[in-house]
């Protein structure tokens, strides 16, 4: 089984302990403000099911009817995340409204609050997980799901200060209050969460950070060549497709022209192990005397 659909189904167990461990805090406490971290919870397992079939989507081979393979499945996962993220805060803002209309003092807010820190103990192991192996295996699915835990950790924490003064100030509307805050940042992460999904969807570049590498790459191992120009990438999922035309001299062989492309593609691949490149040889009367000039 691959590392990325071992770490979808351990974040669908993950997501189903805390989501146990956060409901039972606010059954204890009967806070609003709680309620709103369970229930992001419940957003959690959701999109870890969702992020484990894309990813199984993802992994099949190219066919007739994909011939690209089936890399942006993960895209489409992440873009849901965020849909039901946003569905998420606009529900929490609906219970925060009618806590304000009526609120109430809570019920053995110690105890519950202490359940509490310890789901967000467990997702804060879990987003470190899902973000440092999602980035390392080059999975958009992962990725988002760590940002989206991040999120939830970082409103967790929230949740337990104000629920706290809450308890020791005796003002009620806090916990109201503080759940309408976390709804407004789950928006505000949902809308981040679709936002990368969608770059993704619309075959954005690579990082200018990577493409600059990429040039360097072609400039120092295409010798024998005498430009590159036209280059041209996009990202989907794990894999980075690369495509440029190689100017050579008018003299080279096919042999030779072909050593030079391989020579390259095993460069980038060093660099880019899921890479898949594309080279046009073209004559030297085709140079353009831009683009990226071999060494």
């Amino acid at each position: 089984m691959p590392a990325t659909e071992r770490i979808a189904i351990g974040s669908i167990f993950v997501g189903l302990l805390v989501l146990g461990l956060k409901t039972l805090s606010w059954w204890l406490t009967g806070s609003i403000a709680l309620l709103s971290d369970a229930m992001e919870s419940t957003v959690n397992v959701a999109t870890a099911i969702a992020a484990l079939i894309a990813i199984r989507v993802a992994a099949r081979p190219a066919d007739r009817e994909h011939p690209y393979g089936h890399h942006k499945a993960e895209f489409f996962s992440a873009v849901l995340e965020g849909v039901m993220i946003i569905v998420a805060a606009l529900l929490i803002l609906r219970e925060s409204l009618a806590a304000f209309l009526e609120p109430r003092v809570l019920d053995a807010p110690l105890e519950g609050l202490l359940i509490n820190i310890v789901a967000s103990c467990i997702n804060g192991w879990w987003c470190w997980v899902l973000l440092t192996r999602g980035r390392r295996l080059r999975s958009p699915a992962l990725v988002a799901d760590g940002h989206h835990l991040l999120s939830d950790v970082v409103t967790s924490v929230g949740v337990v200060i104000g629920v706290a003064l809450a308890v020791v100030t005796g003002w009620s509307i806090l916990d109201p209050a503080l759940a309408a805050l976390v709804a407004v940042n789950i928006l505000w992460s949902g809308w981040k969460v679709m936002a990368a999904s969608l770059s993704g969807l619309m075959d954005e570049a690579v990082s200018e950070e990577m493409l600059e590498k990429i040039r360097s790459t072609i400039s120092d191992h295409a010798t024998g060549a005498i430009e590159a120009h036209d280059l041209r990438t996009r990202h989907a999922g794990p894999k980075t497709f690369i495509d440029f035309h190689l100017v050579v001299d008018g003299q080279t062989t096919v042999d030779q022209a072909h050593d030079i492309c391989d020579r390259v593609e095993q460069a980038l691949k060093s660099h880019l192990p899921e890479a898949l490149i594309t080279i046009h040889v073209e004559p030297e009367h085709k140079a353009k005397h831009s683009g990226v000039l071999v060494i």
